[in-house]
């Protein structure tokens, strides 16, 4: 049987990788300029968004699956959506967690659930000739959980290890401690992970009551990509998902983002730490601003990429790490702006100095039309990959639904970057990456670069060791 199945997997690599040769040929005949393919959007009765694109290159389906629940609505119980969206696949109300595991391994089907910071979601590829099996697995994984009290433990307590895993990685948590910092006692703070103290305390209980919560299909939204006709799809999906009542949307409370008025800094002691892995940011943007493309290129060569200022700046020309970016991490409702490296301790100062005085020539300097050509041309070449793969095409349909953006974004996405001008690139730079009140975040050995942190803002120190669930 394990024979069978590995040919099978290895099927439908072949398969697969064939498609995206096809795919890419495709568009290299019909020119550079990428559109988004048809698709068919509609609403099912109980409010379910369902999109629906066919791609017949491979006998390939994907699904993406995004729903209101995310840490943001975790409350006091840190990491219960995270849990809840993994205690799914623990058995239904009509297969139990065995059946469900080995009847997606002996088609050779993938399933995952999984929550982030806003949404919770679910991602599956499968054969076309398995349609109607796994489309009924993800039907029982989504409508008929029982949240198994013993499968529900052994998930906390691979959860609670995760947590324990994470610290010896400062570059795993760092993130976490930024948004901590940045956004205080706002939801957006909750960290999708959990925290010990919080985890600990959870029951199979609480995430059957968050599921019956958040798990509904208004404010949900389902895409279908591959092989497969349309019209036949919209029924079957009709009457999978026909036995979903609607819920009652619950709204995220305490969304309104205060923006830092003074510099901070969050220093996080590790005592045997040889270097110091830092963040420097403030406020970024609402993952549907319309000035996107712009702050993207914008940061393409300030920190996005390896021939980016910043990289140059402190790796190439210092010395003092082996990689520096800077990024957007933009959400429905908030957003942040970061740099992040790591350096030797005797190094922190120096680098921290360099990195800020980066981010000041990028306003005192603009960008000049040789560099903004180039990252034109770096952007145009990058973003058709983004989209080539039937999951890729079934994610960013959820996106879409989620974040509130239509295929202009893809359809446009050459055009807008073709007449982005030095003038509004400049424009973007003052608006858009912050330069006052910044905020740090420093895991390192405290007694090494204490007086160096005070130097950046106020400073509030704790220990990484520590359950830090609000600073």
């Amino acid at each position: 049987m394990w024979r069978i199945n590995i040919m099978q997997s290895i099927k439908n690599i072949l398969v697969l990788f064939l498609g995206i040769l096809c795919f890419t040929q495709v568009n290299a005949q019909n020119g550079n300029s990428f559109k988004l393919p048809a698709y068919k959007k509609v609403v099912l009765k109980n409010g379910l968004t369902v999109y629906l694109m066919e791609q017949h290159e491979v006998p390939m389906i994907n699904v993406s699956v995004i729903l209101p629940a995310g840490a943001v609505y975790d409350g006091e119980q840190s990491g219960l959506a995270s849990l809840t969206a993994l205690a799914l696949k623990h058995g239904s109300a009509n297969m139990s967690k065995s059946q469900t595991d080995e009847a997606l391994d002996f088609v050779g089907a993938t399933l995952n659930t999984f929550a982030a910071k806003e949404y919770a979601g679910i991602n599956a590829k499968f054969a076309t000739k398995d349609k109607d099996a796994v489309l009924n697995i993800i039907k029982e994984v989504m409508l008929n959980p029982t949240f198994d009290t013993t499968e529900f433990n052994k998930e906390k307590r691979r959860q609670l290890v995760n947590l324990e895993q994470a610290k010896e990685s400062p570059g795993g948590v760092i993130g976490n401690y930024f948004d901590m910092l940045y956004y205080g006692n706002n939801v957006y703070a909750n960290p999708t992970s959990g925290h010990v103290t919080t985890i600990t305390t959870l029951t199979a209980s609480d995430a059957k009551k968050f599921y019956s919560s958040h798990y509904i299909p208004n404010g949900s939204a389902m895409a279908v990509v591959g092989d497969f006709n349309t019209a036949t799809m919209k029924v079957q999906l009709e009457i999978l998902f026909n036995p979903w009542k609607k819920g009652s949307a619950i709204p995220v409370n305490n969304t309104v983002i205060n923006q830092p008025a003074t510099a901070n800094v969050l220093l996080v002691n590790k005592d045997d730490a040889t270097e110091t892995t830092f963040y420097i940011g403030g406020p970024g943007t609402q993952y549907n601003n319309p000035d996107k493309v712009a702050i993207n290129l914008v940061n393409t060569f300030f920190g996005g990429r390896f021939t980016s200022w910043l990289n140059d700046e402190l790796r190439v020309n210092t010395g003092l790490t082996y990689g520096a970016r800077s990024n957007f991490a933009p959400l429905k409702n908030a957003g942040t702006f970061r740099i992040s490296t790591f350096t030797a301790n005797k190094n922190t100062e120096t680098a921290i100095d360099k990195a800020v005085e980066v981010l000041n020539t990028l306003h005192t300097k603009g960008v000049d039309a040789t560099t903004l050509t180039s990252a034109k041309n770096y952007e145009k070449g990058q973003f058709p990959p983004d989209y080539e793969t039937s999951g890729q095409l079934a994610s960013l349909l959820t996106e879409m639904f989620w974040y509130g953006f239509n295929e202009s974004y893809i359809n446009n996405f050459e055009k807008n970057i073709d007449g982005l001008s030095i003038e509004t690139a400049n424009q973007v730079i003052k608006k858009y990456f912050p330069k006052q009140n910044l905020q740090f975040v420093l895991i390192g050995k405290a007694s090494e670069i204490r007086k160096i942190a005070e130097k950046y803002g106020k400073v509030k120190e704790i220990q990484l060791k520590d359950d830090v669930m609000k600073l």
